[in-house]
C-alpha cells in the first residue's frame, strides 16, 4: 500500500523556523523537522545538535554554528537573535536547529520575540525535551501511577555557569516526588546540598544520564548524598540529565537498552 503524502507546510524564504532537534537520536527527529532541514538555505545550530542530524541538511545548505554552553565561551544570545534577522531579511530559509525543544532551556522564547519585533514570519517547530527522550533512553519512566503524578523540570545552572537564583530549592524539594534537572553537573553537590537540606532523603535514588539518546549514553544509580562524589567517580560527561526520585528505581525493569550503555555504580541501592 503506497503511503499517503503528507501536506506539509511551505518554508517560505524570508522566514525562520525554531526546531527542535530532540536529544540526539536522529529517529527521534520529528517529520516537520526533517523538512525543515531539506528545505532550509542555512541552518544555525546548536552545539547539542548531533552530527548525524546536520548531514540530513539538503545539498548546498549553508551550517552556521552558534552554540551555547554554560561557563564556556558562547555565542551572545543577542547576536544570535539579530543574525536570524539578517539572514531571513536577506530572502533566506533559516532554520535555528536546537537540541530538545526550543522553549524548553532552549531560548526559543528569546529569539521567537526578537523575530515578532523585527516582523520577520516565523514558525515553532516543537521537539522531543531532553528530560523525556532521556530518561525513556535510560529507561526511567517520568511518571509512573504507583510513584508520581507530578514532575518538575528545573535548570541546574544560569547563563554564566553559576547556581539559578531565582529557584526556591525549598519549594522544589517538597513540591513534587520527582526532580529532572537539567544542565546540573556542575552544581550537582550544592543542589544535592540544598534539597537535602530542605527534607529530601540523602538516600533518595538519582539517576545520572551523560549524552543522553547518543551512542555514547552512560547512566549511573546512586543516591542524592552520594551524586556529586559519583559523577567525578565515574568521569561522567555533560551535557548530563540528573533523575530524583522513585521513579529511578523501576529502571531495573524497564532498562530496555540493557547492559550495552548502562552503568550502575550502586547496583544493590
Amino acid at each position: 500500500m503506497k503511503r499517503p503524502i503528507l501536506d506539509l507546510p511551505d518554508f517560505a524564504p524570508g522566514s525562520v523556523w525554531l526546531v527542535g532537534a530532540g536529544p540526539g537520536d536522529p529517529g527521534l527527529l520529528t517529520i516537520l523537522a526533517l523538512h525543515a532541514l531539506e528545505s532550509a538555505d542555512i541552518i544555525v545550530y546548536d552545539a547539542l545538535v548531533a552530527p548525524a542530524i546536520l548531514r540530513l541538511a539538503r545539498s548546498g545548505a549553508a551550517l552556521e554554528h552558534a552554540g551555547k554552553r554554560g561557563g564556556k565561551p558562547s555565542a551572545q544570545q543577542p547576536d544570535i537573535s539579530l543574525r536570524l534577522v539578517a539572514l531571513a531579511r536577506a530572502g533566506n530559509r533559516v532554520l535555528r536547529l536546537k537540541g530538545g525543544d526550543p522553549f524548553v532551556f532552549g531560548r526559543g522564547g528569546e529569539e521567537g520575540i526578537a523575530l515578532a519585533r523585527a516582523r520577520i514570519p516565523f514558525r515553532i517547530v516543537p521537539g522531543i525535551t531532553a528530560a523525556i527522550g532521556g530518561l525513556a533512553y535510560a529507561g526511567i519512566p517520568a511518571t509512573h501511577r504507583d510513584t508520581n503524578s507530578a514532575i518538575t523540570f528545573i535548570t541546574g545552572q544560569a547563563s554564566g555557569g553559576a547556581l539559578p537564583h531565582e529557584v526556591d530549592w525549598e519549594a522544589v524539594a517538597r513540591g513534587t516526588a520527582v526532580l529532572v534537572i537539567y544542565m546540573a553537573l556542575k552544581n550537582l553537590d550544592a543542589i544535592a546540598r540544598r534539597l537535602i537540606a530542605a527534607g529530601r532523603s540523602p538516600d533518595e535514588p538519582v539517576a545520572i544520564i551523560s549524552k543522553a539518546t547518543t551512542d555514547e549514553q552512560r547512566v549511573i544509580e546512586t543516591t542524592l548524598a552520594a551524586a556529586a562524589r559519583d559523577a567525578v567517580a565515574a568521569a561522567i560527561e555533560p551535557p548530563a540529565l540528573i533523575a530524583i526520585g522513585p521513579v529511578v528505581r523501576l529502571r531495573r525493569e524497564l532498562d530496555w537498552l540493557g547492559g550495552v550503555a548502562a552503568k550502575s555504580l550502586n547496583p544493590a541501592r
